[in-house]
């Protein structure tokens, strides 16, 4: 007699400002074999600048690669590059006493994005499966930083309804948050979870077929962040990583020629082999400048197509569990045809 969904709740507290942890063997140091009836387990985590690779990209890099995949995404988007995020003092989200502690994290926040890290993934549970939680702002000022997960082992997924929804759009390159009260999207969701009898289940949201130059993530909404910073990215995605060389590169009078050497070869260096392994290929060496400020956005980023939000009872009523600063964002570097972009929604029942 199969038995029902096991939920286990682990908290991480991170050895360095990136880190990562191996999830099935935390949970066997924790918890022994409390998992090892169900043949899946759905992992999540409350945060937005930590969460999950998912099954295929870590799959793809394998456990030797993904070292190089983070280091990569912080290359591309170094800690205290002037993100607006950053500006505390412009923050009017935060009241003195949330400025005096709140990290600067920017770059945090749009390596999660770009990188396509998820704060809910599913996994078989099965040996040699790995499961990383990637931590990309797990110490401020010294401190680490409590990490929240839930793990729900289950037998099976069953689809138990499906909708769609219609996001209006305007302009070119855009990011809009799917829980903006305007939209009615959201509550349109609620409902759509509140008529059926999950228990604990995945609300899978995903971009029509034929939906182009668009992708879907789950991060903070904060207005600098999306206003300035993320629509920096999707215009040039390297951005922030020419920022460390512009100086050097603007004036090379100004420093040695070995130094300035340097710095061309270490940019030379990330792109040539760091973006090979977010999925680009073929060398820039040969109009390095150019090519750097025309890498598009669809190329290099790695935000996905889908994302996953965990069903569960919250507060008395069954619904999506997010964490409190997650929000669900639809993001766009291309005018949508129509003006609008098409969702399907996939609700599953773990069983």
């Amino acid at each position: 007699m199969a038995t029902n969904p096991l939920e286990l709740t682990l908290e991480l507290s991170a050895r360095a400002r990136f880190d990562v942890v191996e999830m099935r063997e935390r949970i066997s140091t924790e918890h022994g074999d409390a998992l090892a009836a169900y043949p899946y387990c759905l992992y999540w985590s409350a945060h937005t600048t930590a969460g999950f690779l998912d099954r295929s990209l870590s799959g793809r890099l394998g456990p030797e690669l993904i070292s190089t995949y983070i280091d990569t995404l912080r290359r591309i988007f170094p800690e205290g590059a002037g993100y607006a995020h950053d500006w505390l003092e412009r923050r009017d989200d935060l009241d003195p006493a949330q400025k005096a502690v709140e990290p600067r994290n920017g770059d945090s926040h749009l390596a999660f994005i770009a990188g396509g890290l998820r704060p809910c993934v599913t996994h078989p549970n099965r040996p040699g499966e790995t499961v990383c939680f990637v931590d990309l702002d797990g110490v401020n000022e010294g401190k680490s930083r409590k990490r929240v997960t839930r793990v729900i082992g289950f037998h099976r997924e069953a689809v138990v309804a499906q909708t769609r929804l219609q996001v209006p759009v305007s302009n070119p390159i855009e990011s809009i948050n799917l829980k903006d009260p305007r939209l009615g999207l959201y509550e349109q969701l609620a409902e759509f979870v509140a008529r059926a009898d999950v228990g604990k289940g995945r609300l899978q949201i995903t971009l029509a077929r034929g939906e182009r130059d668009a992708a879907l993530t789950i991060n903070e909404f904060e207005t600098l962040l999306m206003k300035y910073d993320l629509y920096s990215v999707l215009r040039n995605p390297l951005r922030f990583m020419t920022e460390e060389y512009r100086q050097t590169l603007a004036n090379p009078r100004a420093v040695a020629g070995r130094a300035l050497g340097y710095a061309k070869y270490d940019l030379v260096r990330v792109l040539n082999s760091g973006l090979d392994t977010l999925g680009l290929h073929g060398s820039l060496l040969e109009t390095l400048l150019a090519r750097t400020l025309a890498v598009p956005a669809s190329r290099l980023l790695r935000i996905r197509r889908s994302i996953s939000l965990l069903v569960a009872e919250r507060e008395g009523r069954l619904g999506p569990v997010e964490g409190v600063y997650q929000s669900p964002i639809l993001l766009q570097w291309q005018r949508a045809p129509r003006g609008t972009r098409t969702l399907d929604v996939t609700l599953t029942r773990l069983e």
